[in-house]
Order: structure tokens, then C-alpha cells, then sequence
């Protein structure tokens, strides 16, 4: 069995509609099966997929995946637009698809799912942190330009006009 790589897992997670989604083929790469058996299984067991767990891409969304990767999965045979999973479709794959294949591939995709989470929530908290020491530095230039505008500056007095060395006149 060929170890699943988080690196590789990050790559095939999309943005789409505001939300972290795999595509049909990727899972399908990942589980080791035709995208067209993830699929049945899928429709098999519709039921335990509402639309905040898997959607079909429009042709806009799926034209913006294609355009935003040289080379990837999303390219070409395809008769259907593919299917997206959130993190939560991923996760109910798990109880459709019983290989040990599909066991360990899901256990990998939701530490990495948790890993992106604790990553964004630090990036928010930092996020805030930098927001707040910004603020705090444009009191400070406000204060110091306020200052300078306030002093009164002497007009620097001007050089004399002085004589050219070396020139005849």
C-alpha cells in the first residue's frame, strides 16, 4: 500500500463556494479506484451526501479550477462536471467505502483537514495581532508628524554667492 503523502493531500484541496472541497477525482486517485466506481458509490448511498456535505461544480467553478493548474487531475474525458466534497463528504466516504485503502486515506485527509483548521485559526490570531500593532503604530506617526508640524522651523539661511575658483572672467 503506498503511503499517502499530507503534501500531496493539500493540493487537492480546493476552495470553492467559500468552502475546503475535494474533487471526485482526486479522492478517487487517492482511494485507488475509477472515478466512475467512486461515483456509483456515492449515488448508491445519496442520502448521506446533503449539499453542505458534496455539490457538482458549475462549468464556471470547474473552467476557474482548470485555468488556476497546468497540469492536474481536472484535465480532459470527462463527461460529467466533477463532484466536491467538503470535509464532512470526505469524512462519510469513509462509511460507503470499507477497503483499508480507503481506511487509511481517510485518516490522512482529516488530519490534514485538522491541520489546515489549527493553521488558519493561528493565522486569524496573528491576523489580529498584526492588525492591533499597526494601529498602535499609526497613533505613534500621528503623534510624531503632529509634533514636527508644531515646531517652528527657521528659515535656513542661504549661502553667500561665492566667487568661481578657476574661471576668468
Amino acid at each position: 500500500m503506498k503511503k499517502i503523502s499530507p503534501k500531496l493531500i493539500e493540493k487537492m484541496i480546493f476552495v470553492v463556494r467559500s468552502q475546503k472541497v475535494m474533487l471526485d477525482s482526486d479522492l478517487a486517485e487517492l482511494y485507488e479506484v475509477d472515478t466512475k466506481v467512486l461515483n456509483q458509490a456515492v449515488k448508491r448511498n445519496i442520502k448521506r451526501f446533503p449539499s453542505d456535505f458534496m455539490f457538482q461544480l458549475s462549468k464556471q467553478e470547474f473552467t476557474n479550477l482548470k485555468s488556476q493548474f497546468v497540469t492536474s487531475s481536472l484535465h480532459g474525458g470527462r463527461r460529467k462536471l466533477p463532484l466536491a466534497f467538503t470535509e464532512s463528504g470526505v469524512a462519510m466516504l469513509s462509511g460507503i467505502l470499507n477497503s483499508d485503502r480507503a481506511i487509511s486515506v481517510n485518516i490522512a485527509i482529516m488530519r490534514t483537514f485538522t491541520k489546515i483548521r489549527e493553521f488558519l485559526a493561528n493565522d486569524e490570531s496573528l491576523s489580529s495581532r498584526m492588525q492591533k500593532l499597526e494601529k498602535g503604530t499609526d497613533k505613534l506617526f500621528r503623534i510624531v508628524f503632529e509634533r514636527l508640524d508644531n515646531l517652528e522651523i527657521e528659515a535656513p539661511t542661504l549661502p553667500r554667492k561665492r566667487k568661481r575658483i578657476g574661471l576668468k572672467k
